[in-house]
């Protein structure tokens, strides 16, 4: 998903200077992964095998602190399960910018983008204001012993990934971190469509993404029984969404765990496909679009489709 914006430039055409508008790609919004953080990485992905969505386990991550599964889909993009590592040093697991996410199960923690070239994006940002950590390489190895190591920036004051989405760029082939097992995990479902981001102010964070990645207005409607009001960029994957009172369970959330994603919604391969054979809790319209919320059970993941 590409963001457009316009600057000008400038040519002679019969002795006369003309200015004549020019498209740049101002950001590529293509999701890379979002990830899901809990305590047991089993019990995710059980949880998500319960559901349909089968995953394949990563490996350790070379931070002493974390191991993770993935379920991978056709587009490249994946939902990542993160979790605290067998043995893990406890220093590690405290300084891991998702801790708090992982010691409280709280599901959609994050999510990532893969920009076409990932130092021009970090440039692009940081003159349009926005805070942008120097790339960091990392790593993990997959079960198989195949190496992975990619770089990573974080974009914003927020922990890595939850307000804005941080910037990762692959060294080794990067369906090697996508596709363990050399091809998606599932059919079913095309790739992550849509997150869902947890806010307490709206205008404020409607501002913020629109000076960071030059958007337009977004479109804006309630959803009571999600407990929200939204706000949606059409034609990017982002929806921000704010409590519609502090009782909410949105609003809990954010006294918990702070701000950050809340939801995913995963786009369904086969729009024919008969939605009745996975386990449905509600099915909400938004923006045109409806949206099926999975049965997650007790785990208070905001998991659908569309």
């Amino acid at each position: 998903m590409r963001v457009i914006v316009r600057n000008y430039t400038r040519f002679v055409r019969a002795g006369l200077l003309v200015m004549l508008p020019m498209v740049l790609t101002a950001a590529d919004l293509t999701i890379d992964h979002v990830t899901v953080a809990g305590k047991d990485l089993k019990a995710m992905q059980a949880t998500l095998a319960a559901l349909g969505i089968p995953s394949e386990y990563g490996g350790l991550h070379s931070n002493h602190a974390t191991e993770m599964a993935l379920s991978s889909f056709p587009d490249g993009s994946y939902l990542e399960l993160i979790a605290i590592q067998p043995n893990a040093d406890p220093a590690a697991v405290a300084a891991h910018y998702w801790s708090k996410h992982m010691q409280n199960d709280a599901g959609p923690s994050a999510w990532a983008l893969r920009p076409a070239d990932l130092a021009a994006e970090v440039k692009r940002l940081q003159a349009s204001g926005v805070a942008v950590t120097a790339p960091v390489r990392a790593g993990r190895a997959r079960p198989d012993g195949v190496g992975l190591e990619w770089e990573t920036a974080n974009v914003g004051k927020e922990p890595n990934g939850t307000f804005f989405p941080f910037l990762i760029h692959d060294f080794t082939p990067r369906e090697q971190r996508a596709y363990p097992g050399g091809k998606p995990t599932t059919q079913s479902f095309s790739g992550v469509a849509r997150v869902v981001i947890a806010v307490r102010d709206l205008n404020a964070s409607i501002k913020r993404y629109r000076d960071a990645y030059d958007l337009p207005e977004p479109v804006q409607l309630q959803d009571s029984r999600f407990g929200a009001r939204l706000a949606s960029f059409l034609g990017t994957p982002v929806i921000l969404a704010t409590p519609l009172n502090a009782q909410s369970w949105l609003g809990g959330r954010l006294d918990k765990i702070g701000e950050g994603p809340s939801a995913f919604v995963l786009r369904l391969k086969d729009p024919a496909q008969n939605a009745k054979s996975y386990r449905i809790t509600s099915v909400a319209t938004w923006f045109g679009i409806e949206v099926s919320w999975l049965n997650t059970g007790k785990t208070g993941w905001w998991l659908g489709f569309e």
